[in-house]
C-alpha cells in the first residue's frame, strides 16, 4: 500500500468526526467546570490542559487505529476479541457515561433560557427539547450535526476570546506557575476530575470510531495524515475554548472570590466588557453549547449501546432516532426532579461521566497492544506507552476521588 501524505488542503478536507467530537464535548460541563476551575483556584489548574492534550490525543488515535487496522468500529472489535459479555459491559458502560452527559446537557439548555428570557429554566429546557426532537427526525443526520457544531464552536470562540482581550489578557508570570506547578490545590479533587472526564474521555475516541464511518474513512488515513489531523484538530478546539474561559474566570471571578451556582454568577464571566448584557451572551454561549451537544450526545448514547448489543449503529437508523429520544425523555425526567440549581446538576453530572473509563479504558488499551490487531504493521511503542500513561492516570484520579469520598 503507497504511504502517500495528504496536503495541507486535502486534510482539512478528511477532518470531520473530530469536529463533531469537539461540539459533543463544548458542552454545557465544559463551560462550568471550567468557570469553575479559574473563578476557584486562578491559575493554579491550567496544568490540567497538558496531560487534557496528551490523554485527549491518544484515545482519539488509539481508537482509530484500532478501527482501521480491523475495519471494525471499537465496540464490534472488543466482541470480536473478547466475546458479547466484554462487548455488553463496554456499550452499557459508555451508554450510562453519555446519559450523565445528557442530563448536564438538558440543565444547560435550561440554564441558557433563563439567562436570555427570564423563564423557569425547566420551561425553557422542554423548548429546547422539542426543536431537538425534529432534528433527529429529519435527514442527512451526519451533515447537519457537522455544519452546525461548526458554527456554535466559532461563535463560542469569539465570545470568550472577546471577553478575554477586554479584561487585558491573562498574567504570564502566573500562568507558567500554573502549566509547571502540578498539584491539586485543596479541595479541587472532584472538580478536576469532572474537568477531566468532560475535555478528555475514552469514550470521545470509542465513538469517533463509528463517526468515521459515516465519513467513511479507510485505512489509508491511518498513513496519510487524515487520522491525526482529525485528532489534533478536535483536542485543540476544546483546549483554545476551555482555555479562555479558565483564564476569563481567574482573572474576573476569581479575585472577587465568587463561587459559580447559578446561571446569573457564570454570566459574571463578561460583565466586564458586556455589562448587563452579559447574560445574553453567556445565555447563547450556552445555548449553543448544549444544544449541540445534545444534538451529538444522544445519538451517541444509544450508538454505543447498541454497538454493545450488537445492534445497527448507523446515525440515520431508527432504532438510533427512537432511542435517542427516551434517552431525553429519561435525562428530562432526572434533570426535572432535581432540587437544585443546573449549574450544579451540570458540575454532578459530569463528574459522574468518569464511569466509562476503568472499564472501556482497559479493553481498548489491551487492543493496542494485541499481535492480531497490529499484525503486518509497525508495532506502535509510543502510542502504546501513551495509552498506558492516559489510562493509568484517568484511573489513579478516580481511585484516588472513590478513596476520598469513602
Amino acid at each position: 500500500m503507497e504511504k502517500t501524505k495528504l496536503s495541507f488542503w486535502d486534510l482539512l478536507k478528511r477532518i470531520g468526526p473530530g469536529i463533531v467530537l469537539t461540539g459533543v464535548v463544548i458542552g454545557p460541563g465544559v463551560i462550568t467546570t471550567a468557570s469553575m476551575v479559574g473563578a476557584s483556584h486562578g491559575y493554579k489548574l491550567l496544568w490540567l490542559f497538558i496531560p487534557i492534550g496528551f490523554m485527549g490525543i491518544t484515545f482519539v488515535i488509539a481508537s482509530y487505529r484500532i478501527t482501521l487496522l480491523t475495519g471494525m468500529p471499537s465496540i464490534k472489535a472488543i466482541r470480536h476479541y473478547f466475546g458479547n459479555t466484554s462487548a455488553i459491559i463496554v456499550g452499557l458502560s459508555t451508554f450510562l457515561s453519555c446519559v450523565f452527559f445528557t442530563i448536564g446537557n438538558i440543565s444547560g439548555t435550561g440554564a441558557a433560557m433563563n439567562l436570555l428570557f427570564g423563564i423557569n429554566w425547566k420551561i425553557g429546557a422542554i423548548l429546547m427539547l422539542i426543536i431537538l426532537v425534529y432534528c433527529y427526525f429529519s435527514k442527512n443526520v451526519y451533515s447537519k450535526i457537522e455544519k452546525l457544531i461548526l458554527l456554535c464552536i466559532f461563535g463560542m470562540i469569539i465570545a470568550f476570546y472577546i471577553s478575554l482581550v477586554s479584561v487585558g489578557g491573562p498574567d504570564i508570570k502566573q500562568s507558567i506557575n500554573g502549566l509547571t506547578h502540578w498539584k491539586f490545590p485543596e479541595g479541587s479533587l472532584y472538580l478536576a476530575l469532572g474537568f477531566i472526564s468532560t475535555h478528555a474521555s475514552i469514550t470521545t475516541g470509542i465513538y469517533g470510531t463509528y463517526l468515521s464511518k459515516e465519513k467513511e474513512w479507510s485505512k489509508n488515513d491511518l498513513y496519510n495524515g487524515g487520522m491525526l489531523a482529525d485528532a489534533i484538530a478536535h483536542v485543540l478546539g476544546i483546549i483554545i475554548v476551555s482555555g479562555s474561559i479558565v483564564l476569563v474566570g481567574a482573572i474576573v471571578l476569581h479575585p472577587q472570590h465568587i463561587v459559580i451556582s447559578s446561571p446569573t454568577e457564570l454570566s459574571s464571566l463578561l460583565k466586564p466588557f458586556l455589562g448587563k448584557y452579559a447574560p445574553i451572551i453567556m445565555g447563547i454561549a450556552l445555548l449553543a453549547a448544549a444544544f449541540s451537544s445534545l444534538l451529538g450526545n444522544t445519538h451517541r448514547s444509544v450508538v454505543l449501546l447498541n454497538a454493545g448489543f450488537d445492534k445497527p449503529t448507523n446515525l440515520d437508523h431508527k432504532s438510533i432516532q427512537i432511542g435517542a429520544v427516551v434517552v431525553l425523555i429519561f435525562s428530562s425526567i432526572v434533570s426535572f426532579g432535581y432540587g437544585g440549581s443546573p449549574i450544579e446538576l451540570i458540575y454532578i453530572s459530569n463528574i459522574a461521566t468518569s464511569i466509562a473509563t476503568p472499564i472501556a479504558g482497559f479493553f481498548m488499551t489491551i487492543l493496542l497492544f494485541k499481535k492480531d490487531v497490529n499484525k503486518g504493521e509497525k508495532r506502535p511503542y509510543i502510542l502504546q506507552g501513551a495509552m498506558v500513561i492516559s489510562y493509568g492516570f484517568c484511573l489513579c484520579l478516580i481511585v484516588v476521588s472513590l478513596i476520598k469520598l469513602f
